[in-house]
């Protein structure tokens, strides 16, 4: 079976990534590995532009409307939570943690 075609792909970095990339035993591979990651946590609404577009910003109005950003009591990390089922969603991640912990014990 044959390999699939691989393109190059260049870009400019700073002289700090640079000399930091200098140093990586297969800095493809790093660099490959990190830009599937960042692609793969790519905010859904602004697709990664880091801005939302008039059309986009009015969509998230109308749907923050019914949801709020809420901290997360055990973890910390920021989620949006729908004002309808704050306490469920609560609960759920209780649920996954204890699950979590359960599976690595």
């Amino acid at each position: 079976m044959a390999k699939p075609k691989q393109s190059i792909i260049t870009f400019k970095a700073e002289q700090s990534l640079v000399e930091a990339l200098r140093v990586m035993p297969n800095r493809s591979s790093f660099i490959r590995s990190a830009v599937l990651a960042a692609l793969e946590n790519t905010c859904p609404l602004c697709q990664g532009a880091g801005f939302l577009t008039p059309e986009q910003r009015g969509h998230w109005e109308a749907f923050a409307a019914d949801h709020a950003l809420q901290e997360c009591s055990e973890c910390h990390e920021w989620h949006l939570v729908c004002s309808h089922v704050r306490d469920k969603a609560t609960r759920s991640h209780r649920r996954r943690r204890v699950s979590q912990v359960q599976e690595s014990d």
